[in-house]
């Protein structure tokens, strides 16, 4: 994996590779990393906030916030940083046209 996103794994590469879809595209995390962690190794943003233009990376990183809820493509959103990341998982960044 080359890393790209907002933050680096420097150690523990031995874990089996996952693949996902991130907004269409096809990206690698390791079996056993969170959704944010595989989101954010890949990518610089886990969304886009609801109440400006800023971009959202999480915050407290343990499910007790509201920061860290991104979409899969059917529909559904996932808290991503409590939430383990599987093969073929498919994740977007922005919300599905039909979300409320």
């Amino acid at each position: 994996m080359t890393p790209s996103g907002r933050i680096v794994r420097l150690a523990e590469r031995e874990r089996a590779e996952v693949q996902f879809l991130l907004d269409r595209e096809m990206r690698g995390a390791l079996a056993g990393d969170t959704v944010l962690t595989a989101m954010l190794a890949s990518a610089h943003a886990l969304r886009s906030s609801e109440f400006g233009p800023e971009s959202r990376a999480g915050f407290c990183l343990m499910g007790a916030c509201q920061d860290c809820w991104v979409w899969q493509e059917e529909g559904s959103r996932l808290r991503a940083c409590t939430t383990l990341i599987v093969e073929g998982m498919r994740l977007r960044t922005t919300p599905p046209e039909c979300w409320p």
